[in-house]
């Protein structure tokens, strides 16, 4: 057996299956053990764009020192899929173990010296305790959780209290799982050295914490921001948003006497219908949304620019993923944040959040719908499928039940009462922003919104100046957004440097490890993680203040490092780009690989 390192609390588990073949609940019991053990965890889920029949994998990463991101190594490998198992066996770190369904020869010429290759025979010992075929298939699944169990020392006790808390009202299928999973167990304890190196250690209960993914936690968020308004049509990977927005609904918005539905949830027949609902509903005075990806927000331009225009507010979801066209629809990236920034046609500017966990997008999703109606704008959130879809453990959410949201400049018919006359794109106040009113609310207050030319009173124009004059207001508007926009957050190192890291979004993690990493190699950085844009004052202060910014994003075309010249006039020599973009989340490994390439270049020069 090839020497392997102890690594307590501080493995990959990556499970290589076949879709549609009932692995995810057998992945998730794994994971929720591990979680209930108190061991910092997180759960990635790698799987194909059709429904059922090719590969998919899930990695499981336990850090005791709570890292997130994606660490680039593979301790332990379940290689379930005979069509992967070539691919499975390289991925597999030197020193790590590779488990497999040995009820069938494998092929001498699949082996590597330096890992260990254990076969368990998942499908006979279910073949001959289970009868009916599909729930063999099923149980296969299962048995590969005991067989884990007993070679990680992950507590057999959470895995059975979370199957009967699952399966509650059906005892049936709780002694089957059961069953299946003390086969695995029962032969690996009889035939193997339990536990691996590589196994778990019970830390605590991880009371504080909860395991959710970004796209259920915008959802919440959605409905804590008072949103009562949903207009979508379905698009990989950002389905879940409008999932978890319905669910929350059913349970917080009907009236418990009459059965009232105090909200509305519209399928759109596409994209851009379901941008001029939500823009509409905005119009109104509710408070609307729609949750899309990259080539929704492609659809949805249109509408995109005739609210920035009309200055309507509204809020654009974007789980962004891979591009361009239909790209690859479950893989993520960070490649939508130029779009975004300027989308439509003609001289538009967007605010922007960066999300960088489940957490922010509950948060965020509240400061977006303030901020739409403050700014009155179209505001996007930038989440991606990393954040979107895979299983996070963050702080349990909080929420300030004094909390009341900000609708902006809105006047109601006491306030239109006081004055002699209303006028809708008139700046009162040096601030850019203009009062507006909602329909029906007075006569006083009615105006025409239109997407055409228009003057500081509302009326049509084809007038040079007073196009102009709208169009320098919006600017105004956008030197306020700055003030309003959450701030950046800075990490400084432990010593002075030279050296700035500068990232967002869920690229945070890697580049948390990686400096850590990278300090150890005596190499030392302040870090700032961008969270919005129009960028903020310590955006520019810190670029500025270091002779290198390496700037690290998840897209081919160093979109970020080309919004901050553009807006934050940069220097672009003092820039230095580290992307990562093949759709898998960043590994903290490239990050460091970034780093330490340049630093020799310039060593060497």
């Amino acid at each position: 057996m090839p020497t392997t390192q102890s690594r307590i609390n501080d493995f990959v588990l990556k499970i290589a299956t076949v879709n549609g073949t009932g692995s995810a609940s057998s992945n998730g019991l794994l994971m929720k053990a591990l979680f209930r053990m108190g061991i910092p965890v997180t759960g990635k889920n790698l799987f194909p764009s059709n429904i059922q029949g090719l590969p998919t994998w899930y990695e499981i990463r336990a850090s005791h020192a709570g890292y997130m991101s994606a660490s680039g190594r593979v301790d332990v490998m379940v290689a379930m899929n005979v069509q992967t198992y070539q691919k499975d066996l390289k991925e597999v770190s030197p020193g790590g173990f590779l488990i497999y369904d040995s009820t069938w020869p494998r092929e001498s010429t699949l082996n590597r010296a330096d890992i260990t290759v254990l076969g368990v025979p998942l499908a006979k010992l279910c073949n001959e305790a289970f009868s009916v075929a599909r729930i063999r298939i099923l149980m296969k699944n299962v048995a590969y959780v005991g067989a884990l169990a007993a070679l990680m020392d992950i507590d057999l006790g959470m895995i059975k209290q979370l199957l009967e808390e699952t399966f509650a009202a059906k005892p049936k299928v709780v002694a089957s799982n059961l069953r299946a999973i003390m086969l695995g167990y029962d032969y690996a304890r009889e035939n193997f050295s339990c536990p691996l190196p590589a196994r778990a250690q019970a830390m605590g209960d991880n009371s504080g914490n909860i395991m959710i993914t970004g796209n259920e936690a915008t959802g919440l968020g959605c409905l804590y921001a008072g949103a009562t308004v949903g207009a979508w049509y379905p698009i990989t990977p950002s389905t879940g948003v409008m999932d978890s927005f319905t669910k929350y609904c059913e349970k917080f918005r009907i009236d418990p006497e009459t059965g009232d539905k105090r909200f509305c949830i519209i399928q759109a027949e596409d994209e851009l219908a379901a941008a001029g609902m939500v823009v509409g509903a905005n119009w109104v005075g509710a408070r609307g949304f729609t949750p899309t990806s990259g080539p929704g927000i492609s659809l949805m331009s249109e509408f995109i620019g005739f609210a920035y225009y009309a200055e309507i507010p509204s809020v654009f979801i974007d789980v962004q993923r891979v591009g361009p066209s239909t790209g690859m629809p479950t893989r993520t990236q960070q490649c939508d944040v130029m779009m975004c920034a300027y989308a439509s046609h003609g001289d538009t500017r967007h605010p922007l959040l960066f999300p960088a966990n489940p957490r922010e997008c509950f948060e965020m999703a509240v400061t977006a719908f303030d901020l739409a109606e403050r700014l009155q704008t179209p505001v996007f959130i930038l989440s991606d499928l990393d954040i979107g879809m895979n299983d996070w453990m963050i702080p349990e959410l909080t929420w300030d039940d004094n909390y009341r949201h900000d609708r902006g400049k809105v006047l109601g018919s006491e306030e239109l009462a006081k004055i002699e006359r209303f006028v809708r794109y008139l700046d009162v106040d040096g601030d850019g922003i203009t009062y507006r009113t909602l329909p029906g609310e007075d006569p006083k207050g009615a105006y025409f919104a239109r997407g055409s030319g228009h003057n500081r009173y509302g009326g049509y124009t084809e007038d040079s100046g007073e196009y102009q004059d709208v169009m320098d207001r919006l600017l105004v508007k956008w030197e306020t957004a700055k003030t309003m926009v959450p701030n950046a957050l800075l990490s400084n190192a432990e010593r002075p440097t030279n050296l700035g890291i500068v990232a967002f979004g869920s690229s945070d993690g890697a580049v948390t490890e990686a400096r850590d990493r990278l300090a150890e190699q005596g190499i030392h950085m302040d870090y700032l993680r961008i969270r919005a844009f129009p960028f903020t004052r310590e955006v520019v202060e810190f670029l500025r203040s270091h002779d290198t910014n390496f700037v690290v994003e998840q897209n081919r075309d160093a979109q970020m490092k080309s919004l901050l010249m553009l807006e934050a006039n940069h220097i672009a020599d003092r820039m230095v780009s580290i992307l990562h973009y093949n759709g898998m989340p960043i590994p903290n490994e490239c990050v460091v690989r970034g780093v330490t390439a340049h630093l020799k270049k310039e060593e060497a020069a």
